[in-house]
């Protein structure tokens, strides 16, 4: 079975409101065996929200609405709904007396806007909102044949969460065929989205059974892998399978297979090694000892180092000569394996790392230009130097530069 979600709200369409209920929902419709195959947002215009859902129920078998059950105008989730499906809406008594129950409570004075919460389609079941005065709604109904089930929720976080928890997913759970769905999250560094699905698209296309989706991100390439079965060892067996297809086709490019990040895996290697780490970096600003002490327990084998922009710095922080800097300029191979060896004698650790390059838009030149970085990584076995070309902004060549830092370390450890 599959489902849409739509969220309801002008100001979501707008750069300062995100929504974020459609991800909580869609992970609780997972855990069931349900696939979301559409995510729409939609203004407070009653002839598109009519559009919206119309076309939902067509294409999928559960309906999740999010939003549009206030008491104002532009609240129109319920008449939408109504239009859309050629149903009556009613007005409840019940819930009129809860909600001036709940006012007088409060000590506060209801308006007659308020009454438009309860109006019910009908047929529906009302699904209670105790953090909320804007009760849910659900609808088991037929719509060109076909059983559609459609859930009116509030827009609120505190309130949508709790009453999908606790009374949709039961009535989910009820109604559903038993279905688990199995997941694995592959992730390989420094090889560019086309060049890896040309290498892997033979393999995925023999799994029909299986979702493969390949997200991109700098310096990073992960893969899901989502199959659904009604016996959950067999959904798993089939993710597994095509996971493990996929490692031997990539092979050491794949650092990750069960969804660590890269500065995790680093940290695995280097405690499961004994090792330890400090680097200094030039262009990178700090970017890869951010990303290692963004994890906890990273000081078992994180140790430290220097952000060395300056010449002096790299000279008097990572004990660089200065004649060998003046020789090949800062940016340099030489430098690059200086910085690394240096880092690593003052700190004390197994391994050192050196990171210098030119992050732009300015100081390029027709023999250095933008993008060009130096990498070294240096242990008691000697030292590695990589030459790397980046395009794009200053921003995301630092990006790139602190992943392939972190990717030569990994492949050094391993």
């Amino acid at each position: 079975m599959n489902a849409e979600i739509i969220a309801i709200g002008s100001e979501l369409l707008t750069p300062w409101r995100q929504d974020t209920n459609s991800l909580y929902i869609t992970e609780k419709l997972n855990l069931l065996g349900v696939s979301v195959a559409f995510k729409t947002i939609v203004g407070d215009r009653q002839k598109h929200l009519v559009e919206a859902i119309r076309n939902a129920v067509r294409r999928t078998d559960i309906l999740v609405i999010m939003g549009g059950l206030g008491p104002t105008e532009d609240d129109l989730t319920r008449e939408s709904v109504a239009e859309a499906l050629k149903i009556q809406l009613k007005r409840n008594p019940d819930l009129i007396a809860e909600l001036y129950t709940r006012f007088a409570a409060r000590r506060q004075t209801i308006t007659r806007n308020n009454e438009k919460q309860a109006d019910t389609l009908e047929g529906a079941i009302v699904l209670e909102n105790a953090r909320g005065t804007a009760p849910g709604q659900m609808l088991d109904t037929v719509y060109g044949e076909h059983r559609k089930l459609i859930f009116l929720l509030p827009g609120p976080p505190s309130e949508l969460k709790p009453m999908f928890d606790e009374q949709c997913m039961p009535l989910l759970r009820e109604t559903l065929p038993v279905r688990h769905i199995a997941t694995r999250v592959l992730k390989a560094a420094m090889i560019g989205e086309s060049a890896a699905d040309a290498r892997i698209a033979p393999i995925y296309q023999q799994f029909k059974d299986v979702e493969t989706t390949i997200l991109a991100h700098l310096g990073d390439i992960q893969l899901n892998l989502i199959c659904g079965k009604s016996i959950p060892e067999a959904a798993q067996a089939r993710v597994d399978e095509l996971a493990g297809r996929i490692e031997e086709e990539l092979e050491e490019l794949v650092y990750s297979s069960q969804g660590e990040t890269l500065e995790q895996i680093v940290l695995y290697y280097l405690e499961m090694r004994g090792a330890t780490l400090s680097v200094a970096e030039s262009c990178t600003g700090g970017l890869i000892a951010q990303r290692l002490t963004s994890i906890s327990g990273s000081s078992r084998s994180f140790m430290g180092g220097a952000v060395v922009y300056s010449n002096q710095l790299k000279t008097q922080f990572a004990g660089v000569p200065e004649d060998l800097i003046e020789r090949h300029g800062a940016v340099s191979r030489e430098v690059a394996v200086a910085l690394a060896e240096g880092i690593r004698a003052q700190c004390g650790t197994t391994h050192g790392v050196g990171v210098t390059g030119i992050a732009g838009p300015g100081g390029g030149s027709e023999e250095k230009p933008v993008g060009l970085v130096y990498f070294a990584v240096s242990d008691a076995e000697g030292t590695e130097v990589l030459e790397k070309r980046f395009n794009g902004d200053r921003n995301r060549i630092r990006q790139y530069a602190s992943q392939q830092a972190l990717d030569l370390v990994r492949r050094r450890l391993m």
